[in-house]
């Protein structure tokens, strides 16, 4: 404890947190534009969440996810770093889970460690091909009911799953 200390008036009760909750942007970002990430700042400031957290994946795991290629990953970590410093009006983070462990890190692990790590509630700002990825591994059901989804991308050919569950989702403005 600090020997800092403050009076307040008795009854004083600190003000309600303005901002709420975490989006996070997981995503390779191989293909992601700066202007879809400006799109998901200006999202993140006007929902009055908390922070972006921005979760560049390894190359080892776009590799199992979608069989493409992708440049390494301290290339595309770089990009974002760079991007983030030259929009310091917003609150960002880019997570460097994948850069510590090196190798493919389930889409599980990757949302158990930043929902425990972020403060809740949470929303996932996926492009639309990521989301439809999503939607078809087998965990997607008991992941919907834990967060909720911002699908960045034009309507198009949905997954089944991503339309049975259409109340826990909306398109990004």
């Amino acid at each position: 404890m600090s020997g800092n200390y403050t009076t307040v008036p008795y009854g004083y009760e600190p003000p309600a947190a303005s901002r709420k909750g975490t989006l996070i942007f997981y995503d390779s970002f191989e293909h992601v534009t700066d202007e879809q990430l400006q799109h998901a700042a200006v999202t993140s400031d006007t929902r009055s969440f908390t922070q972006l957290v921005l979760y560049p994946l390894h190359e080892n795991t776009v590799k199992r996810m979608s069989k493409d290629g992708v440049l390494p990953y301290y290339k595309r970590e770089d990009r974002l770093h760079e991007w983030k410093r030259d929009h310091t009006e917003f609150r960002i983070k880019v997570e460097g889970l994948e850069g510590k462990r090196k190798k493919y890190t389930p889409m599980d692990s990757a949302l158990r460690h930043l929902t425990a790590e972020y403060p809740a509630p949470h929303f996932l700002y996926l492009t639309s091909e990521m989301a439809n990825l999503f939607a078809s591994f087998d965990s997607f059901k008991d992941w919907i009911t834990k967060l909720r989804l911002l699908i960045d991308g034009q309507p198009g050919t949905l997954h089944p799953k991503l339309e049975q569950y259409a109340h826990r989702w909306e398109w990004a403005e």
